[in-house]
């Protein structure tokens, strides 16, 4: 990753390791998504979660409350139920949701069913840009081999 390389300190390395390491796998991004709409129970999460196992879910809210992404309110004394909801740390993790999944259906190609976010009232795919509110202009990424204008920090 040339990328990493231009970096002698790894501070781009580190912070993707420390928010992995808070997130988890597949399955959490996939549970994180789903509660983006609202707090959901736990078989409103099965289901909205396709193909998770039962275990797997317990596994990865476990984990997720352990990071401090989701917390548990109990909605049952006896027994013992909760929904789920997303903390602030947790509803941050919004726009980082809508770039993979921008990147994964553009990396999937037109005609895989699979879908970008779009803009609700006229359909059109939404685009990312970075945007520096003090100077008031775009800011471009670059492109490999390019340091482009961005600054790590």
């Amino acid at each position: 990753m040339a990328e990493l390389d231009a970096f002698p300190d790894n501070r781009l390395h580190r912070a993707l390791d420390d928010a992995l390491s808070r997130i988890g796998d597949r399955w959490s991004l996939l549970v994180v998504a789903a509660l983006l709409d609202g707090p959901r129970r736990f078989g409103e999460l099965q289901a909205a979660v396709s193909g998770i196992a039962t275990n797997v879910l317990t596994q990865r809210l476990r984990a997720l409350e352990a990071g401090e992404i989701v917390v548990a309110r109990p909605y049952s004394r006896r027994p013992l139920r909760s929904a789920y909801h997303l903390t602030a740390t947790g509803r941050e993790l919004a726009g980082a949701l809508r770039l993979l999944s921008q990147w994964g259906a553009d990396a999937a190609g037109p005609g895989s069913g699979t879908v970008a976010p779009a803009h609700q009232a006229c359909g059109t795919q939404l685009e990312v840009r970075w945007w520096c509110p003090t100077c008031d202009q775009a800011v471009e990424a670059g492109t490999e081999g390019d340091e482009g204008t961005l600054l790590w920090v």
